[in-house]
């Protein structure tokens, strides 16, 4: 089977559309996690070798090395997502009759959704990221591409929210609540003060248009 990433816009919406559980929000909100990526490296591709940000040069060469890296790795999330959704809904499938066999059946299921919820994390993570370097770009990058850094923000704090959703709702079918708990305090600590973070870089991009 062709990888997703691998398929036309088109095919990808009308899956999504679909009465198919897959792909779903989490591939959603990793694409536009990496949409958000791409923005940011747009932003440094036009100020890149531009006389007049010559200053800014070096940095802007860092951002790109770093949002083109995160660009990579949310593409790949997209797929990983649907990968572990039907690895979970194998596990789902599997007996139930005997005793013995909803013992291994329940333990299988919490196995993978500790893989499930394992997944948004790390593009909630990778998508903090990608809101970092859309600062650097609002604020350095060439100011006739600044709305871009602007759609970046937003399109990088949507996916991260999106995903949050989904580590929450993995999350609440877990048994394992040390599991669980450490899960969650890590996503409010990587997400601590997103929002005024995102409003913040939000108004620098309206101060530059």
């Amino acid at each position: 089977m062709t990888e997703i990433k691998n398929q036309s816009i088109q095919t990808f919406l009308d899956e999504l559309a679909s009465k198919s559980a897959t792909p779903g929000g989490g591939s959603a909100a990793a694409l536009m996690g990496a949409q958000a990526a791409a923005l940011v490296s747009m932003v440094c591709h036009l100020t890149i070798g531009k006389p007049k940000f010559a200053e800014v040069e070096a940095e802007m060469q860092d951002v790109l090395k770093k949002a083109e890296a995160l660009r990579s790795k949310l593409t790949d999330l997209i797929q990983s997502d649907i990968d572990v959704f039907n690895q979970l809904m194998s596990k789902y499938a599997l007996p139930k009759e005997a005793e013995e066999e909803k013992a291994i059946r329940s333990a299988a299921i919490q196995e993978v959704l500790k893989d499930a919820t394992d997944v948004p994390m790390q593009c909630v993570y990778a998508c903090v990221e990608v809101i970092q370097l859309s600062k650097v770009a609002a604020e350095k990058g060439n100011p006739s591409a600044v709305s871009d850094a602007g759609a970046a923000v937003m399109a990088a704090y949507s996916a991260l929210k999106s995903s949050a959703l989904n580590v929450y709702i993995n999350a609440g079918s877990l048994k394992d609540k040390a599991f669980v708990e450490a899960k969650l305090s890590e996503l409010e600590r990587s997400t601590k003060d997103i929002e005024q973070i995102v409003d913040g870089i939000y108004k620098i991009v309206k101060t530059r248009l």
